[in-house]
């Protein structure tokens, strides 16, 4: 029987993966924050663990919980899912540092925790174990307001491509997994998020994009995700298709919003492809 470990368990996408993982004859353990109500404790096949991937003593206690179920068996998969996207929304000027630090606690350095905790276990399996980083569609298009967020998904990347290297020998396979918007509790009431994150911001950094950003975050980009947003039911199936591959590559879009921008991404020049990302968002490019 094969086994994974997915992170961000409670509700959401991991939720899902956990469950189609276990429907499918694998013994799955959630990740879940300590005291967070969930539904995976009446789930067949899978092993509720307690974890919060901001904390490094909270992240070994949960790999020496799995470790010790396997009784000396690797970790055939790993799904770093945890994450957060409603900390630090700003624009770069008005950021706060703290709220940045906590974005990357949980995004970036709680992704690579749990990989540091988990890889003896994932060495340990049979070929080829995996690892899904989950990044974002984000760093494709780097929206208004989201630098922080996607910063923190570079991060990601960068720790996903250095794993693909450092595991090559030991043939465990890395990816990064970068879903387009998914419909979930993070996205719900999207206007009304992106609104009170705009209220949130310094009142000179207000005045200073509002003409240029304010309509962009605040009312096309809530429109985009209601029109065109994904399921997490499909998005997690396709997920859960990459998983299943033998061979991976080093980034998937996932979606029907973001496997299409990856594309153009690849094949439009640089500057073309900026162009058209800022005529979505209506932001103007000044003339010299």
């Amino acid at each position: 029987m094969k086994s994974a470990f997915i992170t961000g368990a409670a509700i959401g996408q991991g939720n899902l993966i956990a469950k189609k993982l276990a429907a499918r004859g694998w013994r799955v353990f959630g990740g879940v924050l300590p005291g967070a109500e969930t539904d995976l404790g009446s789930v067949a096949g899978v092993t509720v663990v307690e974890q919060d991937v901001s904390d490094d003593a909270s992240v070994r206690a949960s790999a020496s919980v799995v470790e010790e179920a396997l009784d000396g068996a690797g970790l055939d998969l790993l799904m770093n899912v945890a994450g957060v996207a409603n900390i630090a929304s700003a624009v770069i000027e008005g950021a706060a540092m703290d709220d940045v630090r906590r974005l990357f606690e949980i995004n970036t350095f709680g992704q690579l925790r749990v990989c540091q905790a988990f890889l003896p276990m994932i060495r340990r399996a049979a070929k080829p174990a995996k690892i899904l980083n989950f990044g974002s569609g984000a760093v494709l298009v780097a929206p208004p307001m989201a630098g922080p967020y996607t910063m923190s998904k570079h991060a990601v990347h960068g720790m996903t491509l250095t794993l693909r290297n450092e595991l090559a020998p030991f043939g465990v396979q890395v990816t990064s997994i970068w879903p387009g918007a998914v419909k979930t509790a993070m996205t719900a009431n999207a206007k009304e998020s992106t609104l009170g994150s705009w209220n949130a911001q310094p009142e000179d950094v207000q005045k200073t994009y509002a003409e240029y950003l304010k309509r962009g975050i605040t009312e096309i980009l809530p429109d985009m995700i209601e029109r065109k947003g994904n399921t997490a039911d499909a998005v997690t199936d396709e997920i859960i298709a990459i998983a299943e591959r033998n061979k991976l590559g080093a980034w998937y879009c996932v979606g029907k919003d973001a496997r299409p921008l990856g594309m153009l991404h690849r094949f439009m020049p640089g500057g073309r492809f900026e162009a058209m990302i800022r005529g979505v968002y209506k932001i103007p490019t000044a003339r010299a």
